[in-house]
């Protein structure tokens, strides 16, 4: 592939019919190179939406490609509606993560559930049930009016959506920072199981095969939504209104259940969602990936809105749609199944062995492109990128040290802190099913495995404060706390889908930021065996010029080898014994203390060292695994006091701790590499032998933590006032 170097944005011709498409002067032109002529309007479009950066990756493309995506594990890496993964018994489990943030910050209810509708879609395109939602959330300071609105709305179309189609949101974060006031990040993974045997690919295989509208009819709504998606905004342009999809989950439940029945047919030769870039998308892509040409009757497509023109059906993003290839002669066994579960389903074109995507509407030939100009030709950037001032100063700094006054104060103040308090607000409103065997608040999800004795562990993580300081440590520490949380639900690591929202890729201390966090993750990756399989670029995350924090979110999916093995972090019993696995040291950089203290964050992260993560990931593995531990959390945002917060809230015991002099690094640094696990007494000498470990106190049947420094009392706080102050924090602030 030729690769067209640029050193920055090029000014877009807002008043040529290209520009105002999102095309470059350089891209039209390389078009009429390909093409050996000027594209017409409607092929003017496709190239549009499939050289946008959402679809085509035209900027992230060179860095994606340093990450690790293979292992022994893999069934399916990237390119495909969502990775795969074999978790053994001849079963595997599909998942990806995608976003919708700009669709989410103009209309935060469809936004969000439209988000979560589209990677359903990718999940069970796969022929993989469904059987889980995570999220992964970031808004502006909860304090405005509008964060509000768009925090309460985000929320209520995730659990609309998810509610609706019957597929239980498990798990996620909510993380609050001025950084995302314009510019919120709403990132849905899905998970599903499929048979081995079962698993499809969006291919469009088989010249004269016949492809296969099936879904809700087609409007206006979407148009162009992959070319705002790689947009960045400007308060103050004077913008055209974007007609934004609307979701349908009653629909969207149909199409599943129809795609599944589906996907079991001989009959069946690819499938693919209609997502962004709609029809344009799935035709060229499934034609791109089986070496064909596709032509479509676009007469032939079911249309919601009257005197469409071949343009608009072409990039509409109307939801709940897929396309698929079918044996000649046995297409009406396919649209019977669709139309048995109240589906619309009809012919609208065939495959070719020309390798062109030909579109006809209304006796005339609209368009008439090769596939490969459309995928395969599209520009690959090398941007310029530039070590930022501002990490030059943080490295340089000395290691901030706060100075608190009242500790017991300000952990009773950190703990309502809006990005550490408690989210059952949130998770309340989402459904769970009888395979949730952890659902929300717990370190991972843990979704059972039916007819098996395992489960999946699952869980989404980003500390976007961290990798803002250091992109390359804080992009490692993303995946290490990931794996972090599985390995205390009980499983094992198994690999990484990525969600990558940043700012503009045109700006140079930006796309260093993309380097820097992508050379982490996938060093950890490597480290930790969990390739990444799949996912999903968003960039232009920014108005104004001003840029989110790089938040590269990473979903990972585990393995439960067995049910008795999944361990949760309450407390369970008077006397067992608390432990700390790893160290402890004075890091606040990035941290919810110097947060709340310095209004700002500052200086270096917390340290990682990756190979000392693996050791201690494996100690408390072989200690879950021998059956020695009673609960488990790992230490993230806020440390050790939101730790035992999360840890005494939901029972009836207390927690007795002698700690060391400095009160306040114990209980609040950030540092990593560190677990919170509780032991029987009698097993006391079994788990010493397993782990290195510092033992900091044992549970009590007083409800009340103790915290004592170097055997004088500190202080003490009633378990019940810890737990109104981290449960109460939200709903007091949407009060």
């Amino acid at each position: 592939m030729e690769r067209h170097y640029e050193p920055g944005p090029e000014q877009i011709k807002r008043d040529r019919l290209y520009g105002q498409m999102g095309l470059t002067e350089k891209e039209y032109q390389l078009i009429e190179e390909l093409l050996g002529r000027k594209p017409n309007y409607t092929e003017t479009g496709l190239f549009s939406v499939l050289w946008s950066e959402h679809c085509s990756y035209k900027n992230s493309k060179p860095i994606l490609k340093k990450l690790p995506t293979q292992g022994k594990q893999v069934l399916q890496g990237p390119g495909e509606g969502a990775g795969v993964v074999d978790i053994g018994d001849g079963k595997a489990v599909a998942f990806k993560i995608e976003s919708h943030n700009h669709p989410s910050a103009v209309e935060p209810y469809h936004g969000a559930g439209t988000g979560v509708g589209g990677i359903l879609r990718d999940v069970f395109s796969m022929g993989a049930r469904p059987v889980a939602v995570l999220n992964s959330l970031r808004l502006g300071e909860l304090q405005g009016e509008r964060t509000e609105y768009l925090f309460r709305e985000i929320v209520a179309g995730i659990a609309g959506y998810g509610n609706t189609i019957g597929v239980p949101t498990v798990g996620g974060e909510v993380y609050f920072d001025p950084c995302y006031e314009h510019n919120p990040l709403v990132n849905a993974m899905a998970v599903g199981l499929v048979e081995h045997g079962s698993l499809r690919k969006g291919l469009a295989a088989g010249p004269g095969n016949p492809v296969i509208y099936a879904g809700a009819p087609t409007g206006r709504d979407g148009i162009h939504g992959a070319t705002f998606a790689s947009a960045e905004f400007d308060s103050q342009a004077e913008q055209e209104p974007v007609s934004l999809q609307i979701g349908y989950p009653e629909i969207g439940k149909r199409l599943m259940a129809g795609c599944l029945e589906a996907a079991k047919s001989a009959a069946l030769v690819g499938i693919q969602d209609m997502g962004a870039a709609g029809l344009t998308s799935s035709s060229a892509e499934m034609a791109s990936k089986a070496g064909t040409g596709i032509e479509l009757n676009l007469d032939l497509v079911p249309q919601r809105e009257e005197n469409m023109t071949a343009y608009e059906m072409m990039l509409s993003e109307s939801q709940e749609r897929m396309l698929l290839v079918v044996e000649a002669g046995r297409e009406g066994e396919i649209i019977g199944i669709f139309q048995k579960h109240g589906l619309e389903a009809c012919v609208i074109g065939k495959v070719t062995d020309d390798r062109k995507l030909r579109l006809w509407h209304q006796g005339e030939l609209k368009a008439e492109v090769p596939v490969a100009a459309l995928v395969d030709d599209a520009p690959v950037y090398e941007r310029a990128s530039a070590e930022p001032a501002y990490y030059r100063k943080f490295q340089e700094m000395a290691s901030y040290i706060p100075q608190v006054s009242d500790v017991k104060e300000t952990f009773l103040q950190l703990v309502q802190s809006p990005t550490v308090a408690s989210k059952s607000w949130v998770y309340e409103q989402f459904a769970q099913d009888k395979q949730t065997l952890l659902g929300p608040g717990s370190n991972a999800a843990v979704v059972g495995i039916p007819g098996t004795g395992k489960a999946l562990a699952l869980s989404t993580d980003c500390n976007a404060r961290y990798i803002y300081l250091d992109p390359y440590v804080g992009g490692a520490i993303v995946v290490a706390e990931a794996a972090r949380n599985i390995v205390c639900s009980g499983g094992k690591p198994l690999a990484v889908t990525d969600g990558l929202n940043f700012g503009s890729p045109y700006n140079p201390e930006v796309f260093w930021q993309i380097e820097q966090s992508v050379a982490g993750i996938s060093e950890a990756c490597q480290v930790l065996d969990t390739p990444v399989i799949g996912g999903n670029v968003s960039l232009s995350n920014e108005t104004d010029g001003d840029a989110i924090y790089p938040t590269p979110i990473i979903g990972m999916a585990g393995l439960v080898e067995e049910t008795s093995l999944i361990t949760t972090k309450d407390f369970k019993a008077a006397g067992d014994l608390i432990y700390l696995v790893g160290s402890t040291e004075a890091e606040f950089g990035g941290s919810e203390l110097q947060k709340m203290l310095a209004g700002d964050i500052f200086g270096r992260p917390p340290k990682l060292d990756l190979e000392l993560e693996k050791r201690l990931q494996g100690q408390v593995r072989a200690a879950i695994r021998a059956g020695l531990v009673q609960s488990a959390t790992d230490l993230a945002e806020g440390g050790l006091a939101v730790a035992l917060t999360e840890c005494l809230a939901d029972t009836k015991l207390g927690a007795s701790l002698d700690l060391g002099a400095d009160l306040t690094a114990e209980l609040f640094s950030e540092s990593q590499s560190r677990f919170l696990l509780t032991v029987a007494p009698q097993n006391q000498d079994l788990f010493e032998d397993l782990a290195e470990v510092r033992l900091l106190g044992q549970v009590t049947a007083e409800p009340v933590l103790a915290i004592t420094s170097q055997g004088k009392s500190a202080f003490e706080i009633p378990a019940e006032q810890l737990s109104q102050a981290w449960k109460g924090a939200l709903p007091c602030l949407l009060s």
